[in-house]
């Protein structure tokens, strides 16, 4: 039973070692301007604190690490499980106040928009660290001795990871999301209609086709004549097997006041 509690110690010990390591290279490189402004935690913060929070989480994330390898103090232990049930609420508030950010959870690699595998993802680790309170070995024992859970959390793990399908299309396009090609407009309008907010909306579009579509940077957007006479907006994330997908419902008043704007190519 010592094994099982603690067969999830080596899991969590690395991706917490990879959080660090990958949140600190975001700081280090900068990035395109801008971009840690789209990274949580640092999306929470004031721009001048963005750089210095995303490094105090990554120092965090090491600490809890350290403890987790070479101690058996249930303060870390609790800590830990903490860190993550914090982590599933934030991503919870993202989605909700900034639907555009990503969770930053290994720095610009996690930059795509926080949908429910990442979600998942936390609520999984929690999970995972709620068993390890209850281990009567520290971390190093568990990589000394590993058992097939591990091998059954890291596949878990893997398939609520978005940032593999990211690292695997930047091996292929070596381009930011921005600057790759785009697929066909009919391609990211098939995929808006095979998503839960259209199904949500489509009750409220007045015809089937939109009247216009643009690009703007990893986003396609749609607009489509709302039944009330204003306007139902959807846009779709380029990148991605399961992209996310967000909606704005314009109203007749608001529909006629909106400004006019240039398109600009990525």
């Amino acid at each position: 039973m010592t094994l099982v509690v603690a067969s999830q110690l080596p899991v969590l010990i690395v991706l917490l070692v990879l959080g660090t390591v990958a949140k600190l290279v975001t700081v280090r490189s900068g990035g395109e301007p801008g971009a840690l402004s789209r990274l949580g935690p640092a999306v929470l913060v004031p721009g001048r604190m963005q750089a210095p929070a995303l490094v105090a989480c990554a120092v965090g994330e090491l600490v809890l690490a350290v403890g987790l390898l070479v101690t058996t103090v249930p303060v870390f232990r609790w800590a830990t499980v903490m860190f993550f049930a914090l982590s599933t609420y934030v991503l919870l508030e993202l989605r909700r106040r900034r639907p555009d950010a990503g969770c930053g959870c290994f720095g610009e690699v996690s930059a795509a928009p926080v949908g429910i595998r990442a979600v998942g993802r936390t609520v999984v680790l929690t999970g995972m660290a709620v068993m390890t309170v209850w281990a009567e070995v520290p971390g190093w024992v568990a990589f000394a001795r590993p058992s097939w859970f591990v091998a059954a959390g890291v596949g878990l793990l893997a398939l609520l990871s978005p940032e593999l399908e990211e690292m695997i299309d930047r091996l292929r396009y070596r381009a930011p999301c921005e600057q790759r090609p785009a697929p066909a407009e009919g391609v990211a309008l098939s995929r808006l209609r095979g998503s839960g907010p259209w199904r949500t909306h489509r009750d409220h579009v007045a015809a089937a086709e939109p009247y216009d579509s643009w690009r703007e940077l990893c986003w396609r957007f749609f607009a489509f004549q709302g039944k009330d006479g204003g306007d139902v907006v959807f846009a779709v994330y380029l990148s991605g097997r399961r992209p996310a997908v967000r909606v704005a419902v314009v109203s007749p008043e608001d529909s006629g006041s909106l400004p006019a704007y240039t398109p600009v190519s990525a």
